[in-house]
């Protein structure tokens, strides 16, 4: 059996290709990094060390070899011979890994090829509808009623944490890989074509919408939020945002808005949702990843766009009538970063515009009322701790308010 794990990176190697290999698969990555592709080559064998506070446990994946997506004819073959597929490349980039896509999926149709799952492992809401329509666009009409028919594009939400690799972190081999234990993909069960391969902790689940925004929205939203809250207190790492007492506070209120929102729209028990997010902040505390700030908080304007993990989940919670007042710390903290890494000026106009132009809301929009306060208020530069005690009087007027 043969596997394609496009994406040699941290989740392409440390999570996804680990698993098709501990299914029995062989599996082929396909990148553009020249010295990676040589050394998996070579190797034929890489390590992914499972890390904890506790210590760690070294794995070998092997049954491996690499292709260079710049190679397109090498690239479309591994494509075409594939039994599955997955994609881990950013969402950025998708587009440039399509005329790829299309070849290997041209060459499956003339070979007389079985039906081709692939796994799309981007953090992206629609990220099937988006990689159809541009693979589509390089098919022609005959090529595209096979890829309808015959060409699964299955969402998946990963949930395991890998960051960025340290020359510490490899301890010497440059293919090490550090990753947190859990392991486990949920992936979207309707979508699959043909017969569904058999994957080692892979959970088929369906309606899957409710699994993609339990991810965005539970566990991306309360890590960009604990970022952000660290790099305004001068933090480095995630595990040490999340050790202060008051960014934990938020981070956690933030979730369960997020969890409350999800079970009034998907019907889902609030106690699991909630078993969910006290699982991620111990996760968070993972001082082995050495998971830094600065990663997990990296292009904040993608974060702030309309329908990712903080605007997004505010606007989930506004539909299930719950306010955001927490979330909205996070929004107000990545709109600061955001102005900061653009050598903007900090303002309240400026904020507004950032609203306006990257989340796509209209100036009475009551997300306006919500996080334009908590921004002044870091603009003051006040501590977290009075950052927290506002939104906590916040909240506790609303809710008088109500009765």
């Amino acid at each position: 059996m043969k596997a394609v794990m496009y994406g040699a990176g941290n989740i392409g190697r440390g999570f996804i290709g680990m698993l098709f290999s501990a299914s029995g698969y062989e599996v082929t990555f396909i990148d553009v990094a020249e010295k990676l592709i040589d050394a998996l080559n070579r190797e034929k064998t890489y390590p992914v060390r499972i890390v904890s506070n506790e210590g760690f446990e070294d794995i070998d994946v092997e049954r491996i070899c690499a292709v260079n997506g710049n190679n397109t004819e090498a690239a479309a073959q591994a494509i075409a011979e594939a039994d599955i597929m997955a994609t881990a490349v950013g969402v950025n980039i998708l587009k440039y890994i399509v005329p790829n896509l299309a070849a290997g999926i041209r060459r499956r149709i003339q070979a007389g090829g079985s039906p081709l799952n692939i796994i799309i492992c981007e953090n992206l809401i629609d990220a099937d509808k988006l990689l159809a329509k541009l693979i589509r666009a390089e098919l022609s009409e005959p090529e595209q009623h096979w890829f309808d028919k015959n060409i699964g594009l299955v969402e998946a939400s990963i949930g395991r944490m890998v960051p960025v690799q340290t020359e510490e972190m490899k301890a010497g081999n440059p293919l090490r890989i550090c990753a947190e234990q859990y392991d486990f993909l949920p992936v979207d069960k309707a979508a699959f074509k043909g017969e569904m391969p058999d994957i080692k902790n892979m959970v088929p689940y369906e309606p899957f919408d409710f699994y993609i925004k339990r991810k965005l929205y539970v566990h991306n939203m309360g890590h960009a939020i604990c970022a952000y809250l660290g790099l305004y207190t001068h933090k480095d790492y995630i595990y040490e945002a999340i050790d202060d007492i008051n960014i934990q506070s938020i981070v956690q209120n933030a979730m369960l808005e997020s969890a409350m929102a999800l079970t009034h729209k998907y019907r889902m028990p609030t106690e699991d949702l909630v078993k969910h997010f006290q699982n991620l902040l111990y996760r968070f505390t993972n001082k082995a990843l050495k998971d830094t700030c600065k990663r997990v908080g990296a292009d904040p304007k993608r974060k702030l766009s309309p329908t990712d993990r903080l605007i997004g989940a505010s606007q989930l919670c506004l539909e299930g009538n719950i306010s955001p007042v927490f979330i909205s710390i996070g929004t107000a903290a990545a709109i600061c970063e955001y102005i900061r890494e653009n050598n903007l000026p900090q303002s309240t106009e400026q904020a507004e515009k950032v609203l306006e132009s990257i989340s796509a809301l209209k100036k009475d929009h009551p997300i306006y009322t919500y996080v334009l306060p908590v921004y002044n208020r870091f603009l003051s530069g006040v501590s977290i701790r009075e950052i927290r005690q506002f939104a906590e009087g916040l909240r506790e007027k609303e809710q008088k308010a109500v009765i």
